[in-house]
């Protein structure tokens, strides 16, 4: 079996520091080599791991500059400062700070946090390592997206959403070769919604194999802290929520702005429910529920659950599906009727799942959609778990044996300008035999 030239540094087994950076050194000359018969566009004697390999090949269809990249004009202090102030990560910057700043720089590395377009909007560290950042453009307000400065601990994971560290010569920009970084991208438990990355970067001769199970332990810190601040503000809701559903007959729940449940009468209790992106006072169709009248509480909303418009005619279900998955990161499913539309971003695998039903009209069973997904049709286990949760959202447009879009339902998917671009993260078949098409072959009406 063929060894990775990132495999052959943990195979060299070495504890010294100058038996490391030896052995990073021998691999680098490997991986450089690798990275050369890449840009030829000639099959390599030894693969690059998949995360790199994958990425490359984005770069080089992107045309990507492989010796400096394409730059891109710093942000201003004050661009800086005003998505601060925006970002959730600023809440939790101490968490990262008492995690990450000590071990970087006793380790000659740097902590970097970017933002969901790859823009560094904290950084902090060994002083003479910031230093070197600087002449590598590496600076506060700087982009670090995978199609600015290439394959990088940053840029690819915001695309391949999960941790990744790049090292060496599997950078694909020249210039960054001497560095080696490990990102990890953080989240926020209250919608899903992707905050950005934090890194550590540094020389490649510093390089430890226990980096980047570091940063991504510490941003799952980061993100308990978020969790915990939700529940705190939940629990505020609740306590406004309290003495007004004590005065409602029938039923009724209340949300925060997330959609999460905060307390209800006169009906079961669920998790959270999505709602439209722009909600705002007034009767609106709510998936699973449907007609609805909406009004404002501090932190959340009241809803009155109701089968009629106010003129007594029924409420009307859905009758388009639109997958929007043209924007990088952000897939979403927007569901819309006579009565209004409402949106939810979409996870990876729910995308990937609902991408797949999306070309196939007449359904797929769990051993179909297993193949499509992962290429093996005994993992019906794990499709039908996934498409039980899609499910609880899309129970009004969604059937099931096989797993369909209902026929009432119009159904559109809206594709990336180019197919390389689809699902960037995916290795289901269905989505790799689409990127092999054109564009209209992805999108379309089913």
């Amino acid at each position: 079996m063929k060894r990775t030239a990132a495999e052959r540094v943990g195979d060299a087994g070495v504890d010294s520091v100058s038996g490391l950076s030896a052995s990073v050194r021998e691999a680098g000359r490997v991986m450089a080599g690798i990275r050369e018969t890449a840009l030829a566009g000639r099959p390599p004697l030894t693969e690059p791991r998949m995360v790199i390999g994958e990425s490359w090949r984005r770069m080089i269809a992107k045309q990507i500059d492989p010796e400096t990249g394409n730059f891109k004009d710093v942000l201003s202090p004050e661009e800086v400062e005003r998505r601060r102030q925006a970002s959730p990560l600023a809440e939790v910057m101490p968490v990262l700070t008492e995690g990450l700043v000590s071990v970087a720089d006793v380790a000659s590395h740097i902590m970097i946090v970017a933002d969901p377009d790859g823009r560094v909007l904290w950084r902090e560290g060994n002083v003479g390592v910031l230093k070197s950042a600087d002449r590598l453009g590496f600076a506060v307000g700087a982009s670090w997206a995978e199609d600015v400065m290439g394959t990088n601990g940053i840029g690819t994971a915001l695309v391949a959403g999960r941790p990744v560290q790049v090292w060496h010569a599997e950078h694909f920009v020249r210039s960054l070769h001497p560095w080696t970084c490990a990102g990890a991208p953080i989240r926020d438990p209250r919608d899903g919604r992707l905050l950005g990355v934090v890194d550590l970067s540094g020389p490649a001769a510093t390089m430890h194999p226990a980096t980047l199970a570091l940063v991504t332990s510490v941003t799952r810190l980061a993100e308990a802290e978020l969790h915990t601040r939700h529940l705190l503000e939940i629990e505020r809701l609740r306590s406004v929520a309290a003495p007004v559903l004590c005065r409602i007959t029938g039923r009724a729940f209340v949300v925060d702005a997330n959609g999460w449940m905060a307390a209800v009468t006169g009906m079961p209790p669920f998790d959270r429910l999505p709602l439209p992106r722009s909600l705002r006072a007034g009767r609106h169709w709510l998936p699973s529920f449907g007609m609805c009248a909406v009004e404002p509480l501090p932190g959340g909303w009241l809803v009155k659950v109701g089968d009629e418009h106010a003129d007594g005619t029924r409420a009307d279900t859905p009758n388009r599906v639109v997958l929007d998955l043209s924007r990088p990161r952000r897939w979403s499913v927007t569901v819309s009727g006579a009565a209004g539309s409402w949106s939810q971003e979409l996870s990876p695998r729910h995308a990937e799942l609902l991408f797949a039903l999306a070309r196939s009209p007449g359904g797929r069973t769990a051993a179909e959609l297993a193949r499509d997904i992962f290429g093996d049709p005994t993992r019906t286990v794990t499709v039908r778990a996934e498409m039980s949760r899609i499910r609880r959202t899309l129970a009004g447009v969604l059937a099931h044996r096989p797993y369909r879009f209902s026929e009432e339902v119009e159904v559109e998917i809206l594709p990336p300008s180019d197919p390389a671009d689809l699902l960037p993260h995916s290795a289901a078949p269905v989505v790799g035999a689409a990127r092999r098409s054109s564009p209209s072959g992805i999108g379309g009406v089913g």
